[in-house]
This record gives structure tokens, C-alpha cells and sequence, in this order.
């Protein structure tokens, strides 16, 4: 690989590169289409796989098409009105409401964070020592997700160098990278310190537990209790949380990794959090990213017009 295929290529995120081969893939091999492509080949895959394929995944598809053709020189065929007319007629035809991940209550988030307390000291009192570690790296990993809103990609992504955590006032981590940083310029993220449900006082256990000076905050334990060199990959995320949960006894086959980051949208918009300041502590760059986040109950507004009316309204004589 050149030096030029070198920066080219660091300039592609790894898990977009692979959807774009896998679509890539999709469409000559599976399909049977040609590269490079026509628009009718393309308007053709399209209404092939209406109504099977979601709405955002041949979009997917398109954008694979659409980078190929522009990175070898071709004219793009995704561009063309045919295409652009059959893709808002599948859209038309083929509505479908967006899965999201069911948001993570803070109920819940209380419920599994004691389960893994309890799991600790139980490993503690055993002398089992896979079980101590991975009860105290998950209740961090999960309280750090929640407070902070992380991806779980961001979280596998965290290193201890990159963290200053302050008992009893609050922690600041570096990420050189992550979905919202398009430049990656890095960002630094803070969150203080909670007198329950604390992230700072989880990260702090898990990192004095496991003895970490360098290298990702979050890894993998094998049943001796040693811990891997490298960090989670994003994709164990969503497994590891699920069972935590059900060992909590909290129905967990609708949590996903993103429940975690929901949880907190859903947590501070019903806690008075101005929109504005969400976007900014989460990272998000528009409000249609945020609003997607967001699970406000059906009369939350009402509930507040009514607290401020009762507020407002005068006492009556005799009461």
C-alpha cells in the first residue's frame, strides 16, 4: 500500500468501508448486476429488493454505488432522475417506522447497576475473580455509556491514558475519534462525579480492580480472569449489556448498545434539559439526530402545563 492508499483509505471509516464492500458485493455477486453501472441496472436493483430491504439499507446500497463510481473514475448512475424517482416511489410505497433501541429507564439502569454490585460482592466473598472483574468493568462501561451517551464503539475506543478520573468530582476523557467527529480533530468529554448511580466512582473500582495503567479501559476477561490486551470490540457491546440485564431480571431482547445513549436523551429532555444543550453534550450536529433519540412520553407536555398552571393559579378564600 502507498503512502497515498494509506491516508485515502484512513479517511474512510473501517465499519462504513465494510458496509460499502458488502453492498459492493450485494449487487454484482448476488444480484448479478455489472460494474460500472447504468441507471436502469441500478433503478432495476432498486425495485428488485422494495419492500424487502429497509429504506436505510438501500440507501446504503446507493451510497456504495454512488463512492465506487466516483473513486474509479465513473460517472455516477445513482444521480440520475430515474433512480431518484424510484427510490422516493419506494419510499412512498414501502413506509416503515425506524427500529430504534428501546431506551434505557433509570429504573432499570438502577436495577441492573445493583444486580452487578451484588454479583461483585458475592465474586468478592468467593474468591472468584473472572466474575469480580467483570462485574465491576460492566457496571463502569454501563454507567460511563449512560451519563456520557456514548456509542458503543466510542466506549471500546476509551484508554486509560486519555482519562483523568477525580473522586468525588468528575471525569475527563480524550476520543481522537468518533462518528460526530468528521475531521477527526478529537474531543475531549466531561461528566462530573453522582452521589448515586456515580460513572467517576465505577471507572475508578474498575481501573484500581484490574490494575490498568495503558491501553483500552474496556476489555475482554477469559475465565482465569486475564484480561485481553485489546480492547471490546463495538459488536460485544450489545451481548454483554443483555446479559447483565436479564441477570437483573429486566427483559432485555429489545436493549441494544444505543439503549444506553437513548436513556440518557430520554432521562434529560424529560428532566428539563433545553435541546440545545443536549445536542452539545451528546455531540449531536442536528436536531433531527437528536429528536431520533428522544422517547418523551405522549403528555409530558401536557403534564408540565398542568404543574404551571397549578403553580400560577391564586389561592381561593377559605383554602
Amino acid at each position: 500500500m502507498t503512502e497515498l492508499d494509506r491516508y485515502l483509505q484512513a479517511a474512510t471509516r473501517d465499519n462504513t468501508r465494510r458496509s460499502y464492500r458488502a453492498a459492493i458485493e450485494h449487487f454484482e455477486v448476488t444480484w448479478g448486476g455489472f460494474l460500472p453501472a447504468t441507471s436502469d441496472s441500478v433503478a432495476r436493483y432498486l425495485v428488485a429488493h422494495a419492500g424487502v430491504l429497509s429504506i436505510n439499507t438501500l440507501k446504503l446500497r446507493l451510497s456504495a454505488l454512488a463512492q465506487w463510481h466516483n473513486s474509479q473514475g465513473f460517472a455516477d448512475p445513482t444521480k440520475a432522475p430515474v433512480v431518484r424517482k424510484v427510490f422516493k416511489g419506494i419510499r412512498a410505497l414501502h413506509p416503515a417506522q425506524e427500529k430504534q433501541a428501546e431506551p434505557l429507564q433509570l429504573q432499570h439502569l438502577e436495577q441492573v447497576i445493583d444486580s452487578l454490585e451484588r454479583e461483585a460482592t458475592t465474586a468478592l466473598a468467593q474468591g472468584d475473580r473472572p466474575g469480580l472483574l467483570r462485574a465491576k468493568r460492566d457496571t463502569a462501561l454501563i454507567l460511563l455509556g449512560f451519563w456520557r451517551g456514548f456509542r458503543s464503539d466510542e466506549l471500546c475506543r476509551v484508554q486509560v491514558e486519555h482519562v483523568l478520573a477525580s473522586a468525588g468530582s468528575g471525569i475527563t476523557l480524550y476520543l481522537p475519534r468518533s462518528k460526530s467527529d468528521r475531521e477527526n480533530l478529537g474531543k475531549t468529554y466531561q461528566t462530573p462525579a453522582l452521589q448515586r448511580l456515580c460513572p467517576v466512582q465505577a471507572y475508578i473500582a474498575w481501573i484500581s480492580e484490574a490494575a490498568l495503567v495503558r491501553g483500552p479501559v474496556f476489555r475482554g476477561i477469559d475465565r482465569w480472569g486475564h484480561l485481553s490486551e485489546e480492547g471490546l470490540h463495538a459488536n460485544s457491546v450489545i451481548p454483554l449489556l443483555r446479559q447483565a440485564f436479564g441477570r437483573a431480571g429486566i427483559a432485555a431482547e429489545h436493549y441494544t448498545s444505543h439503549s444506553l445513549r437513548r436513556g440518557f436523551a430520554t432521562w434529560a429532555h424529560q428532566s428539563g434539559w433545553d435541546l440545545k444543550s443536549l445536542m452539545s453534550y451528546v455531540g449531536w450536529k442536528d436536531m433531527k439526530s437528536a429528536m431520533r433519540y428522544i422517547e418523551a412520553g405522549p403528555f409530558l407536555g401536557m403534564t408540565r402545563l398542568a404543574e404551571k398552571l397549578c403553580r400560577s393559579e391564586p389561592a381561593r378564600d377559605g383554602r
